[in-house]
């Protein structure tokens, strides 16, 4: 049986000072570092000891970071893919988020949408954006390991759900999977019908469970 325990990086310096993500390399907040180890924590419960576990994540910082923590409690080295990036905004990617509102185009509601690049110069596609997840997906699954960990970002996590459920590329204009930051989506293919099964989706009770843990510390 196979199990991917799909990462979205927790709160980074961009969420909190209000510009745009995408290729801006910005890093962990104190609340993101500390929400990673839980991340870490939370995975550690869930996986066997001695089971084979490989990591790969995003080379951005904010995914190395989480990554790193994950890496600590499970004796491996992340490998790191460009291709688990989140989407590239191009000119607008560490600007200020309200200059991006202001200059953003939607994707319509019906035709094509895949090759939309909401009006941004240098932005990717979302049909681009898909086809590098694909591909990256595709390498993962092709190693044996049992246990794989991704770390990766909020945006891109819909595109590594789709390819996991075999979603065609030209489907996926229309897929969103949302999920919080910080969270953790497992996924699982059986031995005997290979069904691939989405078992849970930005489960993040790991978070919760820390922020009760610091509550209870306060009151002492």
């Amino acid at each position: 049986m196979r199990t991917i325990y799909a990462v979205t990086h927790p709160e980074a310096t961009h969420h909190v000072e209000r510009v745009v993500g995408g290729w801006h390399d910005s890093q962990l907040t104190p609340a993101g570092l500390s929400a990673a180890a839980s991340i870490a924590q939370a995975l550690r419960a869930q996986i066997p000891d001695g089971a084979d576990v490989e990591l790969f994540s995003s080379d951005l910082q904010r995914t190395r970071q989480t990554a790193e923590k994950v890496a600590g409690l499970f004796g491996v080295k992340p490998i790191l893919d460009r291709r688990l990036r989140e989407k590239s905004y191009g000119e607008a990617g560490g600007r200020p988020q309200e200059w991006l509102d202001q200059r953003f185009i939607p994707p319509p509601a019906v035709g094509e949408r895949l090759d939309h690049d909401e009006g941004l110069e240098g932005a990717e596609t979302r049909a681009v954006l898909a086809q590098r997840i694909y591909a990256a997906m595709d390498e993962i699954l092709q190693r044996p390991c049992e246990h794989q960990i991704i770390v990766t970002h909020g945006g891109s996590l819909t595109f590594v759900v789709a390819s996991w459920i075999m979603m065609p590329i030209k489907a996926v204009g229309y897929a969103s999977f949302r999920v919080p930051s910080g969270s953790i989506t497992t996924l699982r293919e059986d031995d005997l019908f290979h069904y691939r099964t989405v078992v849970n989706l930005g489960d993040t009770r790991h978070l919760a469970a820390k922020v009760a843990e610091t509550k209870r510390e306060g009151k002492r």
